[in-house]
């Protein structure tokens, strides 16, 4: 085993990388993320897409039948970050994560534009993937276990998610983001796989937990309830449930809660990319007056 150096940072003996590391790594992957083939960014983003929901579909299907909610939320936390997991560890292009590319940008990495054409590329193919999948479980049998109270709740949840007030689905969604992305640092400043995976789980866990607003989540949530809502037998247990199915509309999907929760997304994954970038990477003195020169 070769010896170590006395200047050896801390962090590498560790098997992690220090903060300004970990920022410097993400300022040339965000520049790879930003400039990848379309075809190679969506078909990822798609993939991301059906992990997130998958591990939304579980968490569902885990807590259907728990009337505890903080008993249902805990064991949706256990759940859900399995899905980041994947999306991480596969190289999954996901919307909520690919805020921080902003960090590329700030470091002159890579373009605004190539930024924002990489989230609209990643944005759809999320969506693609989390719709097809709330298709096939509401479509195919997946929503009939407990007699068709899975495809019930399924909507009950829908529809709350659609009736939340713009605001609070924007400052639910903010906080969200600010935790995946957390998460998404935390992962990628492990140099193996457990540390990867423990580093996105507990942040994901701890927004599951609180119940704040993820827009690819919803992507499977909402169009999951919309297409349940089909179903007769659903639909008489939701209402049974005490399901607001009234509200539960592809309209209000889009304006009351995928508008509000992107937006939300975005600002706090660029509060923490800029946060980053301040604190790491952002020249200062003569290094500022260098780079201006």
């Amino acid at each position: 085993m070769a010896e170590l150096s006395k200047n050896t940072p801390k962090a590498d003996v560790l098997n992690m990388y220090t903060p300004t590391r970990l920022t410097q790594n993400y300022a040339k992957e965000g520049k790879n993320k930003a400039e990848k083939a379309i075809h190679k960014s969506l078909i990822m983003a798609v993939l991301a897409g059906l992990f997130i929901a998958l591990g939304s579909a579980v968490s569902s299907t885990a807590t259907h039948s728990i009337t505890d909610i903080s008993t249902a939320r805990v064991i949706s936390g256990l759940l859900f970050p399995f899905g980041l997991g994947m999306v991480i560890l596969l190289g999954g292009e996901l919307f909520t994560g690919s805020t921080l590319i902003c960090i590329s940008v700030l470091s002159g990495e890579t373009t605004t534009f190539k930024m924002l054409r990489s989230w609209c590329i990643v944005y759809l193919g999320n969506f693609i993937g989390a719709v097809l999948l709330a298709a096939a479980c509401a479509w195919f049998g997946q929503m009939d276990q407990s007699a068709g109270a899975l495809g019930a709740y399924t909507i009950k949840v829908a529809a709350a998610k659609a009736s939340l007030p713009f605001s609070s689905a924007l400052v639910m969604g903010i906080f969200c983001n600010i935790l995946v992305c957390t998460g998404v640092l935390c992962s990628l400043s492990a140099k193996d796989t457990a540390g990867r995976i423990m580093g996105a789980y507990i942040p994901v866990a701890f927004f599951i937990i609180c119940g704040f607003e993820h827009c690819v989540a919803n992507m499977y949530y909402i169009p999951a309830g919309i297409f349940a809502l089909q179903n007769p037998q659903y639909a008489s247990l939701a209402m049974e449930m005490g399901a607001s199915i009234a509200e539960l509309s592809w309209k209000n999907f889009f304006l009351n809660n995928l508008l509000p929760v992107t937006l939300g997304n975005i600002l706090g994954g660029v509060f923490i990319g800029v946060s980053m970038w301040v604190c790491n990477l952002r020249p200062t003195g003569r290094r500022f007056k260098e780079r201006k020169t």
